[in-house]
This record gives C-alpha cells, structure tokens and sequence, in this order.
C-alpha cells in the first residue's frame, strides 16, 4: 500500500501548507491594499482619504486594468504581451487622427489596427511557435514607430473636436466617477466571467500549467494563445481611446513603461508568470495598490515620479521571490 499523508510527517505538513501558500500567493495583494489604505488615511488624512482624490485614482487605475485584464488572459495562458505600452499609444494617435471623420470612426480605427497587432502577435506566437518575448517586443517597436509616424515624428499633435460624442463620454462622470472606470469595470466583470465560467477560460488555465497536456486533451492551443493576444491589444487599445476622449488629444510619447507596469500589477495580485494560475480580482488589487502607493508618495510632495518606479520595482521583487517559493508548495 502506498503511504498516506497520515504515515509520512514532510508529506503530512506540505498538505497543511497548501492552503496557506495558496491564501498567501491569491489573498496577499487585498491585504495589503486595505493596509494601505489605511495607513495612508492615518498619515495623511482628508488630503489623501477623500472622495475626489479616490475618485482620481479610480480614474487614473481604469486605464491600467483595462491593460492589466487582457495581461492576465497572457500571462495565465504561459506567454507575455511586451507591446500594451507601444498600443496605447497608437490607439490614443489613431483616435485623435480618425476623430475627424466623426466618433464611430475615431473607436473602431484604433480598435481595429490594435486587433491587427494582436492577430499577428497570437499568429506567430501560436502557429509559427516563436517566443512571445520577442514577438511582442518587435510589436512594441514597430507600434511606436507607427505612432510616431501618424504624429509626424511628434511635431504634430491630432486634437479630437470637444463636441464629439466620444469626447463628451471619455469626460462624463457618473455617481462620482468618471466614464472610463464604469467601462473598465464592466470589462472586469465580463472578464471574471470569461476566465472562470467558460470553456475558453478552462482551456488558458490549461494551456498555461502545461501546453503538451492541453494539446493531448485536444484543446485548440493555437487558437486559444491567438485570441488572448487579440485580446489583449483590443482592451489596450480601449483604453487608448479613452485616455485620448478624456485629454482630447493623441501622444505618441505616452504608453512608455505601461507594459511593465500591467505586467507588475498582474504579478502582484497573483498571477504566476510561469503560467496556468491567476485570478482577475488578484489583478484589480494589483492595480489599485500600485495606484494608491503612487498617490501616497505624491502626497509627501518632496519625492519625483522616479520613486514611484522605485517602490513598484522593490515591491515587485518582493512578490516574485514570495510567488517562487509558495509555488513550490502550491498546486496549480
């Protein structure tokens, strides 16, 4: 007979450890945020725990969630999207650019050559099997490189005309907060239902803990890792134009280190890089919390946005050598 967890003590205590590494590794990042949150209110008090400075950190956190939602279907399925910072750009320069033929133009143009890149990136990751690294570092490049040239190498800036109707949506406010976050929270809950309650969901969970298992269950592994970086370049550039309706304007500057913030965000809240576990509301924590530390060090006034970068790089290291040593107690 084999032996049970009963008669073998080191199996005995990894069986009790899986549930605290597995708390650990998808709880952590809402436990911190809460921690935040309220050291933040104590220290800082009405400046830093009021409606309208939530408020701007939900809207400054809609944009990255839209980024980090789509990241998520990436990342849990084994890959990597280095390109979301180069697309946003692009979409908010398209938007402005397409905005002269009216709003339906200025959503489905940027929309549509974001859907571009995704389909290329998912095709020569999912069929011609090239590293995701690299192929979304190509698309990182050549979007920026687009956006530059749309922009006239940046000496032109595309205003989008304020009595546009996406204009008047990417500024509205409902109940206190602005348009963009009620967008990025009904892709949350669509996404939430997608990863968790749908056969394509079960097949990235699968695809990520183990690709040659997912194609001898005969799952469409190329397909599936197709979509999920069409995926994530639709909800990118998304969230292109809702940065470009809410400044009425195209940058090509902007974007630049987005990726790796999405990719911090994902991580944070959970997600394994090597792939096959994660969860979105792990990824909304992620991006509320390196949202509110950015709040916080702007409120001390006397520290740069570089320390920002400096906190969110520490923070990461932090998770990942969490994450690798839970992972080695935890099952997928």
């Amino acid at each position: 007979m084999a032996d049970t967890p009963t008669g073998n003590p080191a199996a005995l205590r990894r069986l009790r450890s899986e549930p605290l590494a597995l708390w650990a590794r998808r709880g952590s990042a809402p436990l911190v945020l809460v921690l935040v949150l309220v050291a933040g209110s104590a220290v800082f008090g009405g400046r830093f725990a009021s409606a309208l400075n939530f408020g701007n950190i939900a809207l400054d956190s809609s944009y990255l969630l839209l980024i980090a939602i789509g990241m998520t279907f990436v990342i849990v399925s084994g890959g990597i999207d280095l390109s979301v910072g180069s697309l946003l750009a692009l979409s908010g320069v398209l938007t402005a650019y397409a905005s002269r033929w009216g709003s339906l133009p200025a959503l489905l143009v940027p929309l549509g050559v974001c859907a571009l890149f995704g389909l290329a990136n998912g095709l020569l990751v999912g069929r011609a099997r090239i590293a995701p690294f690299i192929v979304t570092l190509a698309a990182l490049l050549f979007a920026r490189g687009l956006a530059f040239a749309v922009s006239a190498e940046g000496n032109q800036v595309h205003i989008i005309p304020p009595e546009l109707a996406l204009t008047r949506i990417g500024q509205a406010r409902f109940l206190g907060l602005g348009a963009p976050v009620w967008f990025a929270l009904t892709v949350f809950a669509i996404g939430l239902v997608v990863l968790n309650r749908s056969r394509f969901g079960q097949a990235v969970f699968a695809i990520g803990g183990s690709e040659e298992a997912a194609e001898l269950m005969g799952l469409p592994v190329r397909r599936v890792k197709t979509v999920v970086y069409v995926l994530s370049a639709v909800l990118t550039g998304f969230a292109g134009v809702l940065v470009a309706a809410q400044t009425q304007s195209g940058l090509p500057t902007i974007g630049e280190g987005r990726e790796l913030e999405a990719i911090a965000a994902v991580v944070i809240g959970g997600t394994l890089l090597s792939g096959g576990a994660g969860s979105l509301f792990g990824t909304l924590a992620g991006v509320l919390l390196l949202k509110v530390i950015q709040n916080l060090i702007n409120q001390v006034g006397t520290l740069t946005a570089y320390y920002q970068q400096l906190v969110s790089g520490a923070f990461l290291i932090v998770v990942v050598l969490i994450q690798s040593r839970l992972a080695r107690r935890s099952p997928r």
